[in-house]
């Protein structure tokens, strides 16, 4: 071991080893961050340079366009002094024009103009005067041109200086031009300074195309500007005018102020080829540019679109070194600190590789770990021994050893000692031992010795022992969790199954009876939407707590879920015994419990059975017990029963019945029949009320009150509901196609439909989609539903009263119909429940009820429907006492579509009611 201790010392030192994350984690960290900050500092100062560069383009762009502006307002004023002189003048000869030219210096001050001259007007009786009168000023060849229909031409007159270019203008009518035209008779109608389109000047050599523009100044009779348009155009006496070349004018503003830039200038503000006034050609062939900027420049009535790019000798001007330059000494900085930090790293794993001491040794806080000397004392304890026994580490090593051990777990603890130092640096065997803590505790835990005897820095043999405290805590917690119940700490269906199989086996082989028990709480859902989710829990704790009181301790109590126990007495003599026992629950349970300031009563529903005698399987005797309790639900509830054969045969039955009605719904084997509605003051059908009928293969037309129960216990209810509202809506549409645009459809509701989550959407989606209009649709709720959360019922109510439907309670006088929810929910209509139409006019109760029913109903400002109606007698009783609407077997029985057509043909007729 010590010889091959200096290789290792080496390979730990190799830079491939030092530069593993592991050791150089931090180096490459810093690193890392070095290099960051130096991109971050790079793009920073690219962005500075980036910044720096667009300024000076966008400053040279505006003094550009600021230096055109000014230009262009210098030469305006150059024409208003040349209109002044006409003002002052009244008649300016020839001579006059050039020595005030002249005197003007054009080709000094004002550079880019080619000419300022004067336009007159003459009238067709004036021409030949006209020019006769400029050939005798000298200018021998001068003519009008081009020659127009009049009834003025507007030829140039003068155009100084006096060049043999501007000559070739002289006589032009520029009005006969539309761009001229459309400049000068707006500075003529505003008398305003007015810049043309572009244009090539008629002086032009031949192939000098160069963009130019003019910029005319009316002049008027009499030197005052009339202040009417119309007097203007009578008093226009002519026009001054420039003539300017776009490049001589740009070129020398562009050249002073931004001789590196690409400028472009486009009439009217569009770009486009022949719009193009004016273009420096200073940009790359690619067209590439870093920087492009575009302004209006507006002048004498006119748009110009200046357009600067930077140009590739712009961007050489404006780059700067220092980027490059922080990007490299970021570079440098970095690979220096890296190097640094790796050396500070190395010098730490070099101090640990010679200190050395202990390297063997983990002190995690799950583990204690000890070193011995070779005598079997501890030499060093590690800091996790405080956590884990409470003993501090310079105690553990004053301690005799011997006397932590359990006694009966020192000797194999010994061994291990003495194979270890036999077998030195082999890991030995795990041991397990208990060991006393600092408290006096047992602690469970286990070992494993290694001699590390000839190592460096540690020199003896490392003990290191796990504590298994918590994780047989642990192991027990699972346990705890997977078979028993979290809320109620009963056993969940996994252990009781085991218990139920065990108790089977058992009376399978001695014959002794035991019995099985299925309860389940009565309203528990009701308590449990009401009241909340915790006030539900606290019940079912509650019940745990009465339930495991009713038995003895060798028999079983457990919860399967939800409101569900099952409670196994293992042995008992018969079932008079087992009955009992139920009746002992029973008694317990039915009392009051206080719950979240509510005081609420409970009772249970227990279903029985006896083993061996009714089945010696585990999962038939939860099934048997499970169809008693539901057939003492059926009872009334609040009561026991055992098991019999038949109640197997029911739940067949049941089960077949079940399958016939999914299989119903699926073969669309359902219709509907409509009882009609009678309005008894107009003696009329007013509506019809759908019932649902079940074409069945061998009962044939069953109806509603043999299947509806079940389809409402297994959730077929709310598909049928939709199906049968569905089908209502869709013959609404037919009676109103076939002329009865008046009758109303009304259709039953369960509270399993109107509980359903979905039920809402559902509504209106039958309403889209069949067209149907609302105020067309009754829905009718049985009395039961005020017996739900009064806030979820307001909130469905509201929203179904917000679509148009009519809402009727169904079934008013049965159950316990709260006069406060009649006052505060959204109803329209009450039935009276048939049973007290009935017994009418013989039962006095029946008709005190019935008759209190309607004059509370008149009070509320409720329609009340009595349903039910046979006889004459009745009839005539509800007419009496204010009843406003009447339905049965009296007026017709539920009929089919086709029966229902010709009944309402009939009834419109002759009156129903004679």
């Amino acid at each position: 071991m010590e010889r091959t201790s200096p290789m290792m010392n080496r390979q730990e030192l190799s830079l491939r080893k030092l530069l593993e994350f592991r050791n150089a984690w931090v180096a490459w960290l810093i690193f890392a961050v070095a290099i960051a900050v130096t991109v971050l500092l790079w793009q920073v100062s690219i962005r500075l340079v980036e910044d720096r560069t667009e300024a000076r383009f966008r400053t040279q762009s505006l003094q550009l366009k600021s230096a055109i502006e000014e230009r262009l307002l210098n030469y305006e004023q150059v024409l208003a002094g040349s209109a002044g002189l006409f003002a002052v003048a009244g008649d300016v000869s020839r001579d006059q024009w050039r020595e005030y030219v002249d005197k003007v210096d054009i080709n000094r001050y004002y550079p880019g103009i080619q000419g300022i001259g004067y336009v007159r007007r003459i009238g067709v009786r004036q021409m030949a005067d006209h020019i006769a009168s400029v050939r005798a000023e000298g200018v021998h060849n001068y003519l009008v041109n081009p020659l127009g229909s009049g009834p003025y031409y507007y030829p140039m007159v003068y155009l100084e200086p006096g060049t043999d270019r501007n000559r070739r203008a002289l006589g032009y009518d520029a009005f006969s031009d539309p761009i001229h035209r459309q400049a000068m008779e707006r500075a003529r109608d505003d008398a305003v300074p007015t810049v043309t389109a572009k244009v090539v000047l008629v002086q032009e050599e031949l192939g000098e195309d160069q963009a130019s523009f003019l910029m005319y100044y009316p002049v008027y009779q009499g030197g005052e500007v009339p202040e009417i348009r119309a007097e203007r155009r009578m008093m226009l006496a002519g026009y001054v005018f420039s003539a300017f070349r776009m490049n001589n004018l740009i070129d020398g503003i562009v050249g002073l102020i931004s001789p590196f830039l690409d400028v472009r200038i486009y009439d009217a503000g569009v770009v486009e080829r022949q719009n193009l006034m004016y273009g420096s050609n200073l940009g790359s062939l690619d067209n590439e540019f870093s920087f492009q900027m575009s302004q209006t420049i507006s002048h004498g009535g006119r748009d110009w679109l200046l357009q600067t790019r930077s140009t590739p000798a712009f961007d050489f001007l404006a780059s700067d070194p220092r980027p490059p330059i922080v990007l490299g000494s970021g570079l440098v900085i970095s690979a220096l600190l890296f190097l640094f930090v790796l050396a500070l790293i190395r010098s730490r794993l070099m101090a640990q590789i010679s200190a050395g001491r202990y390297r063997a040794i983990t002190e995690g806080a799950a583990n204690v770990t000890l070193v011995m000397d070779r005598a079997g004392k501890a030499l060093y304890a590690s800091p996790s021994s405080l956590d884990i026994l409470g003993f501090e580490p310079d105690q553990v090593q004053a301690l005799d050893f011997e006397e932590l051990v359990h006694g009966d777990d020192w000797p194999q603890l010994q061994k291990g000692f003495d194979d270890s130092v036999q077998s030195p640096g082999k890991q030995m065997p795990v041991i397990r031992v208990r060991i006393r803590d600092a408290e006096g505790q047992w602690r469970d835990m286990e070992g494993t010795f290694t001699a590390m005897l000839s190592v460096p820095g540690v020199n003896g043999v490392v003990l290191s022992l796990r504590d298994l405290t918590q994780l047989k805590a642990a192991q027990s917690e699972l346990h705890r969790l997977a078979f028993y119940d979290p809320l109620t700490g009963l056993a969940n269906r996994q252990l009781f199954r085991d218990r139920l199989n065990h108790v089977v086996s058992r009376s399978r082989r001695s014959g002794e009876p035991a019995a099985l028990m299925f309860l389940d709480l009565d309203g528990f859902k009701r308590i449990n939407d009401t009241l909340g989710h915790d006030s539900g829990d606290e019940l079912l704790r509650q019940v745990a707590q009465w339930l495991v009181g009713c038995v003895r301790e060798e028999d079983s109590v457990a919860r399967l879920g939800g409101d569900e126990f099952v409670v196994l007495l293992s042995r008992i003599s018969d079932s008079d015994a087992a009955g009992k026992v139920a009746e002992t629950i029973l008694r317990s349970l039915c009392q009051r419990i206080r719950l979240n300031d509510h005081e609420v009563g409970i009772t249970v529903s227990i279903g029985i059975t006896m083993i061996p005698h009714d089945s010696e399987d585990a999962g038939t005797l939860m099934k048997y017990a499970d169809l008693a309790m539901y057939r003492a639900k059926e009872l009334g509830r609040n009561t026991f029963q055992f098991f019999t054969p038949a109640m197997n045969i029911k739940a067949a039955r049941r089960l077949l019945q079940q399958e016939e009605l999914a299989a119903a719904l699926d073969g669309d084997r359902f219709v509907l029949h409509y009882q009609p509605k009678i309005d008894l003051a107009s003696e009329r059908v007013i509506g019809v009320e759908a019932f649902l009928r079940w074409h069945h293969p061998e009962k044939g037309l069953v109806s509603a009150q043999q299947f509806i129960g079940l389809a409402e216990e297994t959730g077929l209810i709310v598909h049928l509901g939709e199906w049968a509202l569905r089908q209502a809506c869709i013959q609404v549409q037919a009676l109103e196609r076939a002329g009865f645009e008046s009758l109303k459809m009304a259709v039953n509701l369960s509270v399993r439909q109107l509980t359903d989550s979905g039920f809402l959407d559902m509504i209106r989606q039958v309403i889209t989609e069949t067209g149907v209009s609302p105020e067309r649709l009754e829905l009718e709720m049985p009395a039961e539903l005020l017996n739900e959360d009064p806030r979820m019922l307001r909130e469905l109510l509201v929203s179904l009263h917000d679509l148009g439907v009519c809402l009727i309670l169904d079934d008013f006088g049965t159950g316990s119909c709260s006069l406060v929810a009649l006052q505060q929910l959204p109803l329209d209509v009450i039935k009276i429940d048939h049973r007290f139409i009935r017994d009418i006019p013989y039962n006095v109760s029946a008709t005190d009820v019935a008759s209190a029913v309607i004059a509370l109903a008149r009070k509320l400002h409720l329609t009340v429907v009595a349903e039910g109606v046979e006889t004459p007698q009745q009839l005539s009783f509800l007419k009496t006492h204010g009843c406003a609407q009447c339905q049965g077997n009296l007026f017709s029985y539920p009929l089919d579509e086709d029966a229902l057509i010709g009944f309402l043909i009939r009834q419109y007729e002759r009156p129903l009611i004679s």
